[in-house]
């Protein structure tokens, strides 16, 4: 019987967080020619002959105050998502589905993947990458891979793609709940951050619509909770290099509020659908430091989405809707 593949992809993980796992990593990643938009031959010296030397050893500490008994947060929660998701598109449809997940770098791959749900006869797949606001750097290079992939397919099946999901009523319910929920558990803040990940400014003049869709899901989150304009703010984490990225800088912004002497900041990263080292050691510990040696007195980190219910129950109502015409 042909079934219908859904793969959900994230962005990647090293397989440990030891110096030999993130130089893997790292160099996957960072030869990518979407995420580093810099010529080969000023780039692939630098990549090589310093930042593949100097960077991993760091990066592995930071990964390893992180890591759990399950491995890498994102590993483990984008594999419970997987596991949710099947469990809820059952109980919705009788149409024969298989639910997969896949890196775009790192382990499990996306040509892995892809043939694990050829093997179990999928004829029309759906690529599902988790990253709400679509960016070249993201979205746009997991669908390379999978492209890629397909390029040495014979046969190859029917796919279709969701791009991006950053307005969607049920996404953005369950962010305002989890809001709602810390809040309810916790005490309201003097001020919200939103931090997206950021990308060169750049990107943004050249086409890439990843900017105003930050915009659009912060205004309409910042809708849902009921915030005044001067109870929340939208930034930009994560900085690589040293052209300018967009702004205002997540860092910066959380010094500038200590300084001012903020009470209570608590931050929210709704661009990402799992916890991971973003979120995790930079957001949550970094930005924390920082915050509060620039005088600031109480700071709180809100969880992403992860596996809430109500997020996995949107995450359903995106995929059934692209599968319409595939079911029964």
């Amino acid at each position: 019987m042909e079934k219908t593949g859904i793969l959900l992809i994230n962005l990647g993980t090293p397989d440990a967080p030891t110096k030999q796992a993130l130089r893997r990593y790292l160099k996957q990643f960072l030869s990518d020619p979407r995420v580093v938009e810099i010529p080969r031959f000023i780039w692939w010296p630098i990549l090589n002959g310093i930042i593949l030397n100097t960077r991993p050893n760091k990066s592995a500490r930071k990964y390893a105050q992180i890591w759990t008994a399950d491995g890498s947060p994102l590993l483990a929660h984008t594999r419970k998502q997987a596991t949710m998701l099947k469990g809820y598109l059952g109980e919705r449809t009788r149409t024969p589905l298989v639910v997969d997940f896949a890196m775009r770098y790192g382990n499990p791959s996306i040509p892995s993947a892809l043939a694990r749900l050829r093997e179990q006869g999928c004829e029309r797949i759906l690529i599902v990458p988790l990253y709400p606001q679509y960016a070249a750097s993201s979205t746009a290079t997991a669908l390379d891979a999978v492209f890629e992939t397909l390029q040495r397919e014979r046969n190859i099946p029917e796919f279709r793609v969701i791009k991006h999901y950053h307005d969607h009523p049920g996404y953005i319910s369950a962010l305002a709940n989890s809001v709602l929920d810390y809040w309810m558990q916790n005490g309201r803040p003097d001020k919200l951050i939103m931090s997206f990940h950021g990308i060169p400014r750049r990107s943004v003049e050249l086409g890439d619509p990843y900017y105003h869709e930050c915009q659009k899901t912060g205004a309409l989150l910042a809708e849902a909770l009921g915030l005044a304009e001067d109870k929340f703010q939208i930034t930009f984490q994560s900085r690589f290099g040293r052209t300018e990225w967009l702004q205002p800088y997540t860092a910066q912004t959380l010094q500038t509020l200590g300084k001012q002497g903020v009470g209570r900041v608590d931050v929210i990263c709704p661009g990402f659908s799992s916890d991971c080292l973003e979120t995790l050691e930079e957001i949550a510990m970094e930005c924390k430091s920082d915050f509060l040696k620039a005088g600031g007195k109480d700071y709180h980190y809100i969880p992403c989405l992860n596996e809430r219910d109500d997020w996995i129950k949107a995450l359903c109502d995106i995929v059934l809707k692209q599968l319409q015409g595939w079911m029964d």
